[in-house]
Order: C-alpha cells, then structure tokens, then sequence
C-alpha cells in the first residue's frame, strides 16, 4: 500500500483494503472478466467490473445501476433481475434496443459505419455529428461512441452541442461490432432499461437489493455529460436513505492520482460507508485527451469503492 493510501485510510477512519484482499461477510466470487466493450466509453469499468463485482453481497435479490453509461458493471454481472437506467435518454435509447431488437442496433450501425467508405472517416464523423446535435438520438450516439476520440462523451454546458472530435483510429467494422450486440444481447436479456434521475431509480430498489453508483468523478471528469449540475452531496443523502431502508449501495468515486501521490480529498458523511476498496483503474484516459494525447507515464489512477454494508 502507498504512503498516500495509507494516509488516506486514516482520513477517513474506513478500512482500506485492496481489491481482491480480505473482506468479511458473503462474497461473489464466480464473475468473471468480461472485456467486450458494446459502447466505447471514458472511465468505463469494462476491465475491472469483475474486480467491483467480487465485493458485492452474494444474497442480492435485485441490481441496480443508476449511472448506467456503458453498462460494464451490469453487462459483467449478467444480474437475473436488473434494472439499468440514466439520465441521458439517447444512451437508453441503445439500451432498449439492445434488449428489444438487437438486429435494429446492428443496423444503426452499420448504416454510419458505411459513410466512413463513402466520405473518409473525419467527414462521416462530422456528418453524424450534426445529425445528432440538431436531434439528439440513440442511433447516432451509438456510432458517435464508437468512433469519437477515446470515448469523452462530451457536451457544451450552454447549449448541449457534443462537441467532441473524431477519434485517431477507425471505428470498428460492423461484424466486429455484431458479435459484440449478440454477446451483450445475453447479457441483459434479464434486465429493464429506463431514462429517468439517479434519484427515482434509487428510490425503487428494496431491502435485499443492490446499487451500483459509478457517478461523474468530480476531480476528473467534469467536462463530461451531466457533470456540470451533478451534487455528490446530493448522491451521498439518496444512499443514507437507501442504506436506511436495507438496500447495499456500492458507490465508484475518485481515489488517487499520479500513481498514488495525490489523494483525492472529498468529504465523506460520518457512518454512511462501513468500508472503503481501492480498485487500480490504470493511467487516465481523460487526462491523456486534455494533453492531447501525450504519454502520461505518472498517471495511474486508483478509485475508491465505498461500500455500505
């Protein structure tokens, strides 16, 4: 353990283990990785969900996943009763096809996928773009994440314009891609998606159930969608309810940076987390695409999962 996670350990009185490490009480432990990226997505979890996962109760009666972005946690899960959901109504749009008609999906892509041929990768990006930006649609964010630059979904605070540019390599061919639907398809088979706040899905879920919150890191990620207006005051008062009423809440939130010397300093309520995992993420994507993709060689990052049982 580093001096910095160690300290930060003391900070918050919480203890601190790493992923993988000791932890008391019924585990799942089962899950394993599952890597296949439907949607190309900064700060994904796709390659550690497994990791978050082992931490969670093994009695869950259902999952949740209020910031369901690219669904990785869920997907990794496979739950047999989950309910993924997100403010952003073109993400679920994706998702609801996915689980309702998933040739519908592979045919959203396909059809931009085909403009790259037809007007060079830029150009087709930039058609699809404004597309979306004048009628915001999953369709059109479907293949805008696959091919937009290392997945920073993006948006202008004043206007919502997806302002992010074309990613350096080409998006991936449709057969790729289909495997990809088919093997999410059974993934989700067993899950509901809805466009609704963070709020109101936590609301529903009950005692013996499980949230999963992977909100927009507040040191890290605040140019991204829905980061502007987003309170982690706010996040942190809806789990004090949940943790209340006996659903277990897991909660994804900035830990350290620049391979540990720097430990993100967030106020955390008294009591509200019984336990604290630090789960190494690897270097930032987000910062690399601030710097105009330079090597960042000192930017490893490892994120706190706080848990409440």
């Amino acid at each position: 353990m580093t001096e910095a996670l160690a300290q930060q350990e003391t900070q918050f009185d919480l203890p601190l283990t790493e992923a993988g490490g000791s932890f008391d009480g019924n585990r799942i432990t089962s899950v394993q990785p599952f890597k296949t990226q439907l949607l190309k997505w900064i700060g994904n979890k796709q390659r550690f969900a497994h990791e978050i996962i082992s931490f969670f109760p093994d009695d869950m009666r259902a999952y949740h996943e209020p910031f369901l972005g690219s669904g990785a946690v869920l997907g990794s899960l496979a739950p047999n009763e989950g309910y993924g959901s997100d403010c952003f109504v073109p993400l679920i749009e994706i998702w609801q096809t996915l689980k309702s008609a998933p040739m519908t999906l592979k045919d959203w892509y396909q059809q931009r996928w085909e403009l790259v041929d037809k007007l060079g990768k830029v150009e087709a990006y930039e058609e699809v773009k404004a597309s979306f930006n004048s009628q915001p649609n999953g369709a059109d964010f479907l293949f805008l994440t696959r091919a937009c630059y290392g997945g920073v979904v993006r948006f202008r605070k004043a206007d919502g314009y997806m302002s992010t540019p074309c990613g350096a390599h080409n998006p991936i061919n449709p057969d790729s891609f289909n495997k990809r639907v088919d093997a999410w398809y059974d993934r989700v088979k067993a899950s509901n998606f809805q466009a609704m706040e963070y709020g109101d899905a936590m609301d529903r879920a009950k005692e013996g159930d499980v949230v999963y919150c992977d909100p927009p890191y507040s040191y890290s990620q605040a140019i991204l969608y829905g980061a502007q207006a987003f309170s982690l005051a706010d996040l942190f008062e809806k789990i004090g309810e949940c943790k209340e009423r006996g659903v277990r809440v897991a909660l994804s939130i900035d830990g350290s940076k620049k391979s540990g010397d720097f430990v993100c300093d967030i106020h955390i309520p008294d009591g509200l987390f019984e336990r604290e995992v630090a789960v190494n993420v690897g270097r930032s994507m987000l910062k690399r695409f601030q710097m105009e993709g330079k090597s960042l060689e000192d930017e490893n990052v490892s994120d706190r999962l706080l848990l409440t049982y």
